[in-house]
């Protein structure tokens, strides 16, 4: 099954998503519905799902304009670049 948590802390929401066996999902979900109150700060909500994708959406994909290259990344080309004017000078 799948598995969403929601838990409200005073930073914000926090989303936590997961596959879990019926009965644990069930268990869980059940054990913390005391702890669910959604729009109050330290709820815990817990629900579970059995369709692909039902506790919730695929991440966005980003363009090629909003990756950001890696740090191993930069360290080439700035190499790259010091190489081709060490040959110019």
């Amino acid at each position: 099954m799948c598995q969403k948590e929601i838990m409200e802390k005073s930073s914000g929401i926090l989303y936590r998503k997961s596959c879990a066996s019926s009965a644990a999902c069930l268990i869980a979900s059940a054990g913390y519905q005391s702890f669910c109150s959604p729009g109050k700060v330290d709820s815990v909500c817990i629900s579970c799902c059995n369709t692909p994708l039902c506790n919730g959406p695929r991440p966005k994909k980003r363009g090629n304009s909003g990756t950001v290259p890696r740090a191993g990344m930069i360290t080439t080309i700035l190499f790259l670049k010091l190489a081709l004017l060490s040959l110019y000078c």
